[in-house]
Protein backbone atom coordinates (compact mmCIF):
# COMPACT_ATOMS: atom_id res chain seq x y z
CA UNK A 1 0.00 0.00 0.00
CA UNK A 2 2.77 2.46 -0.33
CA UNK A 3 3.82 3.52 -3.48
CA UNK A 4 7.17 4.14 -5.08
CA UNK A 5 8.33 7.24 -6.93
CA UNK A 6 11.22 7.21 -8.28
CA UNK A 7 12.98 10.42 -8.87
CA UNK A 8 11.09 12.58 -6.64
CA UNK A 9 11.31 15.43 -4.99
CA UNK A 10 15.06 15.40 -6.66
CA UNK A 11 16.43 12.90 -9.11
CA UNK A 12 17.78 10.01 -7.07
CA UNK A 13 15.13 9.99 -4.74
CA UNK A 14 12.76 7.25 -4.41
CA UNK A 15 9.62 8.98 -2.51
CA UNK A 16 7.63 6.93 -0.65
CA UNK A 17 3.90 7.72 -1.06
CA UNK A 18 1.42 6.51 1.47
CA UNK A 19 -1.68 8.25 -0.37
CA UNK A 20 -3.17 4.77 -1.10
CA UNK A 21 -2.53 3.31 2.86
CA UNK A 22 -4.59 6.27 3.99
CA UNK A 23 -7.08 6.00 1.60
CA UNK A 24 -7.94 2.22 2.72
CA UNK A 25 -9.78 3.14 6.21
CA UNK A 26 -8.91 -0.43 7.61
CA UNK A 27 -5.17 -0.35 6.84
CA UNK A 28 -5.20 3.64 7.80
CA UNK A 29 -7.31 2.98 10.78
CA UNK A 30 -4.79 0.18 11.99
CA UNK A 31 -1.71 2.14 11.71
CA UNK A 32 -3.02 4.91 13.60
CA UNK A 33 -3.97 2.79 16.19
CA UNK A 34 -1.01 1.32 16.42
CA UNK A 35 1.13 4.57 16.81
CA UNK A 36 -1.32 5.61 19.77
CA UNK A 37 -0.32 2.80 21.55
CA UNK A 38 3.47 4.71 22.11
CA UNK A 39 1.42 7.36 23.14
CA UNK A 40 0.62 6.07 26.85
CA UNK A 41 3.91 8.12 28.16
CA UNK A 42 2.80 11.39 26.98
CA UNK A 43 1.14 14.55 27.60
CA UNK A 44 1.12 15.48 23.80
CA UNK A 45 2.25 14.32 20.61
CA UNK A 46 3.69 16.41 17.65
CA UNK A 47 3.32 15.45 14.23
CA UNK A 48 6.55 16.52 11.67
CA UNK A 49 4.83 18.61 8.57
CA UNK A 50 3.55 17.53 6.47
CA UNK A 51 2.73 14.06 6.43
CA UNK A 52 3.16 13.32 10.13
CA UNK A 53 0.80 15.62 10.83
CA UNK A 54 -1.44 12.94 9.42
CA UNK A 55 -0.80 9.81 11.77
CA UNK A 56 -0.11 12.18 14.93
CA UNK A 57 -3.69 14.09 14.83
CA UNK A 58 -5.05 10.66 14.63
CA UNK A 59 -3.41 8.98 17.41
CA UNK A 60 -3.91 12.55 19.36
CA UNK A 61 -8.53 11.65 18.58
CA UNK A 62 -7.94 8.31 19.32
CA UNK A 63 -5.64 9.05 23.11
CA UNK A 64 -7.02 12.20 24.15
CA UNK A 65 -3.90 13.72 23.47
CA UNK A 66 -3.08 17.95 22.45
CA UNK A 67 -1.11 17.88 19.08
CA UNK A 68 2.10 20.03 18.44
CA UNK A 69 2.57 21.02 14.97
CA UNK A 70 6.23 20.75 14.02
CA UNK A 71 6.54 23.09 10.69
CA UNK A 72 8.36 24.45 8.06
CA UNK A 73 10.31 27.75 8.32
CA UNK A 74 7.60 30.67 8.43
CA UNK A 75 4.55 28.76 8.66
CA UNK A 76 3.40 29.50 12.23
CA UNK A 77 2.16 32.85 12.78
CA UNK A 78 3.90 34.21 16.29
CA UNK A 79 7.23 33.54 18.22
CA UNK A 80 8.73 30.31 16.73
CA UNK A 81 11.75 28.23 17.95
CA UNK A 82 13.60 27.20 14.92
CA UNK A 83 16.14 24.13 14.04
CA UNK A 84 18.31 23.39 11.00
CA UNK A 85 19.11 20.18 9.88
CA UNK A 86 20.35 18.15 6.65
CA UNK A 87 17.87 16.29 4.34
CA UNK A 88 19.32 13.57 2.04
CA UNK A 89 18.76 16.13 -0.63
CA UNK A 90 19.16 19.48 0.83
CA UNK A 91 18.44 21.23 4.14
CA UNK A 92 15.66 22.36 6.02
CA UNK A 93 14.53 23.95 9.14
CA UNK A 94 11.55 23.29 11.39
CA UNK A 95 9.85 25.68 13.94
CA UNK A 96 7.45 25.28 16.89
CA UNK A 97 5.41 28.03 18.43
CA UNK A 98 8.11 29.20 21.73
CA UNK A 99 5.56 29.28 25.28
CA UNK A 100 2.74 27.49 23.89
CA UNK A 101 2.80 24.61 25.67
CA UNK A 102 4.33 24.41 29.33
CA UNK A 103 8.14 23.27 30.07
CA UNK A 104 8.24 19.60 31.43
CA UNK A 105 5.49 18.61 29.33
CA UNK A 106 6.16 14.82 27.78
CA UNK A 107 5.86 14.84 24.18
CA UNK A 108 5.51 11.98 21.63
CA UNK A 109 7.52 12.87 17.66
CA UNK A 110 5.12 10.85 15.06
CA UNK A 111 6.05 10.97 11.16
CA UNK A 112 5.50 9.28 8.09
CA UNK A 113 9.11 7.84 7.15
CA UNK A 114 12.64 7.41 8.45
CA UNK A 115 15.01 8.23 6.41
CA UNK A 116 18.34 9.62 7.38
CA UNK A 117 17.37 10.51 10.69
CA UNK A 118 17.87 14.67 10.30
CA UNK A 119 14.28 15.55 10.19
CA UNK A 120 13.56 13.08 13.34
CA UNK A 121 17.02 14.59 15.17
CA UNK A 122 16.05 18.32 14.40
CA UNK A 123 12.59 18.02 15.90
CA UNK A 124 13.31 16.37 19.23
CA UNK A 125 16.38 18.92 19.74
CA UNK A 126 13.60 21.62 18.90
CA UNK A 127 11.66 20.04 21.53
CA UNK A 128 14.01 20.43 24.43
CA UNK A 129 14.92 23.66 23.09
CA UNK A 130 11.53 24.54 23.76
CA UNK A 131 12.09 23.20 27.49
CA UNK A 132 9.76 20.15 26.65
CA UNK A 133 10.65 15.87 27.35
CA UNK A 134 10.29 13.78 24.01
CA UNK A 135 9.24 10.73 24.97
CA UNK A 136 10.39 8.74 21.65
CA UNK A 137 10.33 8.63 18.07
CA UNK A 138 7.49 6.59 15.59
CA UNK A 139 6.95 6.17 12.45
CA UNK A 140 4.96 4.44 9.78
CA UNK A 141 7.95 3.12 8.28
CA UNK A 142 11.81 3.20 7.69
CA UNK A 143 14.35 3.00 4.76
CA UNK A 144 16.73 0.73 6.42
CA UNK A 145 19.50 1.06 4.45
CA UNK A 146 20.10 4.63 5.04
CA UNK A 147 21.14 3.77 8.73
CA UNK A 148 18.91 6.40 10.64
CA UNK A 149 17.92 4.23 13.51
CA UNK A 150 21.94 4.01 14.72
CA UNK A 151 22.31 7.85 13.93
CA UNK A 152 19.79 8.54 15.94
CA UNK A 153 20.76 6.58 19.18
CA UNK A 154 24.63 8.23 18.72
CA UNK A 155 22.84 11.66 18.76
CA UNK A 156 20.03 10.89 21.01
CA UNK A 157 20.78 8.43 23.27
CA UNK A 158 18.00 7.19 25.47
CA UNK A 159 15.17 8.14 22.88
CA UNK A 160 13.35 5.33 21.65
CA UNK A 161 12.68 4.92 17.69
CA UNK A 162 9.23 2.79 16.63
CA UNK A 163 8.45 1.81 13.28
CA UNK A 164 4.54 0.92 12.93
CA UNK A 165 5.52 -1.09 9.12
CA UNK A 166 8.17 -3.43 7.85
CA UNK A 167 9.92 -2.73 4.73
Amino acid sequence: MIREIPDFPKPGIVFKDITPLIADKDAFSQCCNEIAQYAADCDYIAGIEARGFIFASAACVLTGKGFIPIRKSGKLPGQTISQSYDLEYGQATLEIHSGLIKEGKRVLVVDDVLATGGTAIAAVQLLKEAGLVPTGLVFLLEIFQLGARSRIAEVLPGIQTHTILAE
